[in-house]
């Protein structure tokens, strides 16, 4: 199977169901269980946007592009961590593509 195909279809039904249950909060129509799936989908898509936008960041930064970027210390690179399999706070050289 094709993993990049699987996640990014995985990411697209995410949002179409957030944007689902948005609706029904603002209908004034949701469940308790719509307010909590609300709530983890919001944090899965911002933990995403993240990821994205720290790694588009560092990679103009390797590339000598003036942009700025946090960093805890000269080997660690900012982002929201997940807990359990997250991607580890290594430089990109050492894990930038897992």
């Amino acid at each position: 199977m094709d993993q990049e195909k699987l996640y990014r279809t995985i990411g697209k039904i995410a949002e179409e169901k957030y944007e689902s249950i948005c609706s029904k909060l603002s209908d004034n129509t949701a469940t308790e269980k719509d307010r909590c799936n609300s709530e983890m989908l919001s944090e899965i898509i911002a933990m995403a946007k993240n990821r994205l936008t720290v790694a588009e960041n560092e990679k103009i930064a390797e590339k000598g592009g003036d942009v700025w970027v946090e960093r805890t210390s000269t080997s660690h690179f900012p982002h929201i961590r997940l807990h359990g399999g997250a991607l580890e706070d290594d430089p990109p050289e050492h894990n930038f593509e897992k």
